[in-house]
């Protein structure tokens, strides 16, 4: 009988009121606070957190069931559905419940965030589908989290995956991630190893009943191997907001926060896509409107896009450069002065022709053939100065310019894999064209044309299973910069114009006093040049831009019947006045509105004061009673305050209750109907926690041996018995409750011969002069409850609704002085 005191065979462990989940939990809501370095705003995190408590209350509550942990997985991942259901969709059987309609929502809503991240430059604007994704990807991750640090008993594979919630943030973000989020994340972490630490050492002594306290050195390499491969797949994937950080295995690096990278097309979408306008030059002695010119793109690759081609070259970027393909070194020159504010990039943007450059960096290098000025590696550059040719040919001048078909590289009249389709309608727009001006010109004007009905919006949506360059030009002719610039430049290349796409910022607007431009990133634009020989690269932008940020040259201009040139778009300039934040309004937003008013009202309503202050008071207060109850539980400060019953009474509700608050209020900054539905099912389940909370204490007191487990032990007892609808009269003796118990739930033999044990310790206990526990009471406790699972096992609703916390009673005992009242 030396095995006494082990744990019965079947006996799982109470995975309900174990701290391992709810710290779990809060690991994976510190890790996900690291994403604060890519995504702007805090909303998306009350989200996360709201998520990640739905699914650690469902796996607790399943697993409190017995419900085996694949099918507890398969819950916690509906559960996520109904809540991404619920917060981003309103076709949702009862609103929450996903059916076919509200996952084809979902689905458009997560193919939208796709799409910003892909585009983006962190950090993104939290728009609700970035917020969708993000609350699917750490839903995932909580699911992943818990089932390895609850079910699979291995929480230090968790920090494998918790890892790779942190490196995503940190290979994207060009700047350190802020250190508290390291501090959050590793101190979760180290609760989540500190707590699963003393569950294993009490199961190793033989007082927990727990079957995963062995054996779990193969499952848990096994899981975490299989979680370093998902960990591993999931970093890779996931790195894809911009072009910064990607990691290795395809895809250009580079790029950098509001800047234009190696990936141009790629930074040009994050930069019109951010959800708030970022500052990156002032620009003084710009005599006239003119595109700022960065980077300049050639080569034209089939259903993907356009890149840069050959690897830029020339010499460096001091004091006189060379000219470039065309200039013949005529016209007067423009003194500019250039102060980057928030750009950080390979390239030094330009006007015009330029002529001479003076720039403290001695890095960068021009490349007369592409028109650019690079550095090797990305840098922030400090203020430089320009002399550059801004004055353009007339429209004349172009018609009567030769046409010749080597006057630059070969790289420029190349459209392999154009179809022929696109093809066919090159040579029907320039129809009846004479020269190469004529052709660009209604090149231009085909895009510009409202009778051609091409539509200028941020959001595109295009055939997956077509060209995307015939699709853009055919069908949907809905797109923006990129796809107007990228299909006029294939297209004139078709009818024989040596033609690239050209990637940089319109004019800006004008400061209040103006005495300087302000360019920012709703500026990034894209446009095509052409190559007429002995005049260079001329600029013509088939985009249809209507907010006033478009400028004409003076070659396109009409000539009205009195003589005067007419521009065919509106090249107004607006002032701005100085904000507080230092950044400039943009004049308008690309539909025509204006820029503040395209703005979400969400955020400038805002949540009220009080909400917010109350909350953070809650959750303060909640994490302070938490910490100090989970530190006193593992022995870490002194426990003395919790043997007190009054306050084992007070303190565990009051923690229960704040939490309970806090998540309610904080539901309610998205909805307070969510709100509503978290209150209510918190106060159905307070009698399932409280229940739990009570024999965690029980099986505790009994664990540890002290002076009050037998009392503990035969107040657990009576507990089960209430909860499965026997009471026992105060009246009756021990042995007599003893016996009405073993009659009344059918125990084998195994669970009579621990109760019999349990009698013989509670008698010792209380009438020997040196009350000494019993080594074997744990075991035979765990015998007893054993055989009440298997013989009398619970109902759902008396697990929900347990009789011993609604209709409590007391439980027969011998009142004697040795006798220690154990609380709860």
């Amino acid at each position: 009988m030396g095995n006494r005191s082990a744990p019965a065979r079947g006996t799982e462990p109470e995975w309900f009121t174990s701290a391992t989940p709810w710290i779990a939990a809060l690991a994976v809501l510190c890790a996900s606070t690291a994403l604060s370095g890519v995504i702007e705003g805090d909303l998306w995190l009350v989200r996360i957190g709201v998520v990640i408590v739905a699914i650690t209350v469902t796996g607790a509550f399943l697993r409190a069931t017995r419900l085996t942990p694949p099918l507890v997985a398969i819950a916690q991942v509906f559960v996520l559905l109904c809540l991404l259901t619920a917060l981003h969709t309103r076709s949702g059987i009862f609103l929450f419940i996903p059916g076919p309609e509200a996952l084809g929502d979902l689905g458009d809503v997560l193919a939208e965030s796709v799409a910003q991240v892909q585009t983006g430059v962190p950090p993104v604007h939290a728009s609700p589908a970035i917020q969708a994704l993000v609350v699917l990807a750490i839903g995932l991750v909580a699911v992943l989290v818990d089932t390895l640090a609850v079910a699979a008993g291995a929480p230090a594979a968790s920090g494998l995956v918790l890892l790779c919630v942190f490196a995503v943030p940190a290979s994207l973000a060009d700047e350190m991630l802020p250190f508290w989020t390291f501090v959050l994340g590793a101190a979760a972490f180290a609760m989540l190893l500190a707590v699963d630490g003393q569950h294993r050492h009490e199961a190793w002594r033989g007082r927990l009943g727990s079957g995963s306290a062995s054996g779990s050195g193969g499952s848990a390499t096994t899981v975490a191997s299989i979680a370093m491969v998902i960990a591993l797949v999931v970093g890779a994937g996931f790195t894809v907001v911009g072009t910064v950080g990607r990691l290795p295995g395809g895809g250009s690096g580079g790029g950098g926060k509001g800047g234009i990278g190696l990936s141009e097309m790629t930074s040009l979408r994050g930069m019109l896509n951010r959800g708030r306008p970022a500052e990156v030059f002032y620009v003084r002695g710009l005599p006239e409107q003119t595109y700022m010119r960065a980077s300049t793109l050639a080569q034209y690759v089939p259903n993907k896009g356009w890149e840069r081609g050959t690897p830029p070259g020339g010499q460096p970027a001091r004091g006189e450069l060379p000219p470039q393909a065309g200039d013949r070194g005529e016209g007067k020159t423009t003194r500019i002065n250039i102060e980057p504010r928030d750009w950080r990039s390979f390239w030094l943007p330009t006007y015009g022709a330029v002529r001479r450059i003076d720039t403290p960096d001695d890095d960068y290098r021009f490349d007369a053939k592409k028109g650019v000025i690079y550095t090797e590696r990305e840098r922030e550059p400090a203020s430089y100065e320009i002399d550059a040719v801004l004055s353009t040919p007339t429209k004349q001048a172009l018609r009567l310019a030769p046409s010749q078909k080597n006057a630059v590289e070969s790289e420029y009249y190349k459209f392999d894999g154009v179809e022929q389709e696109v093809v066919d309608l090159a040579n029907r727009v320039v129809e009846g064209a004479t020269n190469d001006f004529d052709k660009a010109a209604k090149l231009t004007e085909f895009f510009n044309s409202p009778t051609t009905d091409f539509k200028y919006e941020l959001k595109t949506q295009g055939d997956v299973n077509r060209d995307a360059l015939t699709d853009f030009v055919l069908r949907s002719k809905v797109g923006y910069c990129e796809q107007f610039a990228s299909a006029m430049a294939v297209m004139a290349r078709v009818v024989g114009l040596p033609s690239r796409v050209a990637i940089g910022f319109t004019a800006g607007v004008a400061a209040a006093d103006n005495a300087y431009r302000v360019i920012s990133t709703d500026d990034a634009h894209a446009w095509v040049e052409i190559f007429f020989p002995n005049h260079g690269w001329m600029t013509f932008d088939p985009t249809p831009i209507s907010d006033g940020r478009g400028v004409v040259p003076p070659y396109l201009r009409e000539t009205a019947p009195g003589g005067e040139e007419v521009p065919t778009a509106e090249t107004t300039t607006e002032s701005v006045a100085p904000s507080t934040s230092g950044s400039a309004q943009a004049s308008a937003s690309p539909d025509g509105e204006d820029g503040d008013q395209g703005l979400p009202q969400a955020q400038a309503e805002g949540p009220p004061p009080w909400h917010l202050w109350t909350l953070g008071v809650v959750l303060l207060l909640a994490a302070l009673l938490s910490a100090f109850l989970v530190l006193a539980l593992l022995g870490v400060i002194g426990a003395g305050l919790l043997g007190v019953s009054w306050a084992r009474k007070l303190l565990i509700p009051a923690v229960a209750g704040l939490w309970l608050i806090g998540v309610g209020l904080a539901a309610a900054l998205l909805s307070w109907w969510l709100a509503a539905v978290l209150v209510l099912a918190g106060v159905v389940l307070t009698p399932l926690l409280v229940r739990g909370v009570r024999r965690r204490n029980h099986l505790h007191a009994v664990a540890a041996l002290g002076p009050g487990a037998a009392t503990a032990a035969w107040s657990e007892l009576i507990a089960e018995s209430i909860d499965r609808g026997a009471p026992v009269p105060a009246a009756e003796t021990i042995r007599t409750a003893a016996r009405r118990l073993a009659r009344e739930h059918n125990l084998d033999e195994a669970g009579k011969d621990g109760l019999r044990s349990v009698i013989g310790s509670i008698e010792r206990s209380w009438y020997s002069a040196n009350p000494v526990a019993d080594p074997g009471l744990p075991g035979a406790l765990a015998a007893v409850r054993q055989s009440l699972k298997k013989n009398a096992p619970l109902s759902l609703r008396a697990r929900l609704f347990p009789k011993s916390v609604l209709k409590p009673a007391t439980a027969p005992v011998a009142e004697t002085p040795e006798r220690e009242p154990v609380g709860v």
